[in-house]
């Protein structure tokens, strides 16, 4: 038997012995620790893990076992995935958006598994019914992560597969991001397009983001049930009409910089801009302003909500 399948058998038979009380959270996480997962043990592929990386990992191992409930945040009850991340990071004074998709956007972006540190967010969009990331779990190193990954299971070591995003909020990093006038975007995936496409065409960098993070959960690979594709989620049409490749990440933020600023010129204010981003401009003409439409008003406060907080 190799040393991963030794761990996981190990860590099956811990959590056969064992029924999670928050009394006993010290008994998980020594139960854990002989199962050779501490924080250092557990991250020989990404050399010796620094204080923080180690408290981020012991601190979660003290939840295995705990059942997975949606929407849990009491592992009293039962945690589901964001809930687990957030109450681990919460633990250790790092305060966290309660859903995985707002996870997604803090900290820092990690390039590739290859550079993922333990303590890292590791993000996945499993969802074909609608577009963005959808879970998350933390990296422990060598392949394998905690996370409560779903209805009838517990919190527990798997296999980290291959994330959509990787975000990294240890040590501790500004979440941040300024607009056109100011430097690259922190902490935000495809910071250098925003702020380079914000730059060519005269929209805010900060913007820029919040539509990606709405749109698709900085995920360029994603593709809606109604058909529209990548970061900035274009339909088909409007990419070509645009000239833009909409799976391209350079290439769809550019677009949307454009596109922007040509709705921005047409309407005169970022408001119906985004409503007609989202509605298409013939609605809002239609209309003459931001259509009645829950869908359309909630994502022109989100968009611009999350603007204002990345400046």
């Amino acid at each position: 038997m190799d040393g991963v399948s030794q761990v996981q058998a190990r860590i099956s038979e811990i959590q056969s012995r064992f029924v999670y009380r928050p009394q006993a959270a010290g008994d998980w996480a020594s139960a854990a620790a002989a199962a050779g997962l501490t924080g250092t043990g557990s991250a020989t592929s990404a050399g010796a893990g620094t204080a923080s990386e180690s408290a981020v990992v012991t601190e979660a191992q003290k939840y295995l076992g705990v059942p997975y409930v949606w929407g849990g945040t009491d592992p009293a009850k039962g945690l589901d995935c964001s809930g687990f991340t957030q109450l681990v990071f919460g633990n250790l004074g790092i305060d966290l958006p309660r859903t995985s998709s707002q996870q997604a956007t803090s900290g820092r972006a990690v390039a590739s598994l290859a550079e993922a540190r333990p303590g890292d967010l590791v993000f996945f969009d499993n969802s074909s019914s609608r577009a963005g990331v959808d879970h998350v779990g933390i990296y422990l190193g060598n392949g394998k992560m905690i996370a409560a990954p779903q209805a009838g299971e517990v919190v527990k070591v798997q296999d980290v597969g291959n994330p959509t995003v990787i975000r990294r909020v240890l040590p501790q990093q500004s979440s941040g991001v300024v607009g056109a006038g100011g430097s690259a975007l922190a902490g935000v995936p495809y910071a250098n397009l925003f702020t380079q496409a914000a730059a060519r065409h005269g929209v805010d960098a900060a913007l820029l983001a919040a539509v990606a993070s709405q749109e698709s959960s900085f995920n360029a690979s994603a593709v809606s049930p109604a058909g529209a594709q990548g970061l900035m989620q274009f339909m088909p049409a409007t990419a070509k009409g645009l000239g833009v490749n909409a799976l391209d990440p350079s290439s769809a933020v550019d677009g949307a910089a454009r596109y922007l600023s040509s709705l921005t010129k047409q309407f005169g204010s970022t408001d119906l801009a985004l409503a007609a981003y989202n509605a298409g401009p013939g609605t809002v003409s239609r209309y003459g302003g931001i259509p009645p439409y829950p869908e359309t008003q909630n994502y022109v406060r989100a968009v611009l909500t999350k603007a204002e907080d990345y400046k």
